[in-house]
């Protein structure tokens, strides 16, 4: 696995590892791999010729205040996991390589980068489209890789994507989960071991609007705001049953995204899970 920290190193790399006919898959992260990242780097290295990894924390998509600068950084453990992976490229760059002096483009994607998480967090998906295409940019991958634990995220770059002809697939892969549940984040580091219990409830509310609904999203909607304005030391932000691609209201007889988005503790956690069908 080669290390590299600048775009002209990585071009000239890749430059060397792209041959006609070979695919080069591209796995974002922002570092602290989990096995959900994991997950993501296994199907590229399944399903592509050239393996990248970029790991890169991202300042653009912090608003003031949020966890920019605790936000766990273990490089050497990082770089560890993806080498074990079968990574070929681990790209490490520096604040400074992805955003240049004065650098001023922003990348946004409309009403679905502003409401839901970009109405709680505001400007973060201008910042997560905005480094995503200057990764496509950087490392042209034929495919790309995202997890569908931030489903909302997943359907921004999808905007991007259509909207500006990046020759890029867009592959998810499902939400990896611990035993209790618990959708695998790198800010679950955060929680305590009594926010940890807290947390699980973001998982029971969506299974228990899957299961209590009878597939009606208003129920759903009731159900999982039931279960969790129940835990004392939860802070919902919303819990709402909405269309996948647009995250609006669901279009009738179409597939329902169950999305939520809580903190526990100072640690803001999300989940999602499909209504009926593969959770």
């Amino acid at each position: 696995m080669r290390v590299v920290r600048t775009a002209s190193e990585l071009a000239e790399m890749l430059a060397a590892a792209r041959a006609p006919g070979r695919r080069v898959g591209l796995v974002p992260t922002m570092g602290a791999l989990h096995e959900g990242h994991l997950a993501l780097i296994r199907a590229a290295r399944a399903e592509c010729d050239v393996c990248v990894v970029s790991i890169f924390v991202n300042p653009t998509q912090f608003a003031p205040g949020e966890d920019y600068e605790r936000y766990p950084r273990r490089e050497g453990d990082d770089l560890r996991a993806a080498r074990a992976a079968g990574v070929d490229f681990a790209f490490v760059p520096p604040v400074e390589e992805m955003y240049p002096p004065g650098a001023a483009t922003r990348v946004h994607v409309g009403e679905l980068g502003e409401i839901l998480e970009g109405a709680s967090r505001p400007g973060h998906f201008a910042g997560v489209a905005t480094v995503v295409a200057r990764l496509f940019n950087l490392v042209r991958p034929d495919v790309a890789y995202f997890g569908r634990k931030d489903a909302q995220q997943v359907a921004v770059v999808r905007r991007m994507v259509a909207d500006l002809a990046f020759p890029v697939t867009i592959a998810t892969r499902p939400t990896v989960r611990d035993r209790d549940g618990l959708a695998l984040s790198s800010r679950n580091a955060y929680l305590s071991p009594s926010e940890r219990r807290t947390a699980t409830a973001l998982y029971r509310a969506l299974t228990e609007a899957r299961s209590r609904s009878g597939g009606d999203p208003v129920r759903a909607e009731a159900i999982m705001r039931e279960v969790l304005t129940a835990e004392p030391n939860l802070q919902l932000d919303y819990a709402r049953a909405v269309d996948p691609d647009g995250f609006g209201e669901p279009r009738p007889g179409g597939p329902v995204l169950l999305v939520v988005a809580a903190c526990v503790g100072r640690t803001r956690l999300i989940d999602n899970m499909m209504l009926e069908g593969e959770p």
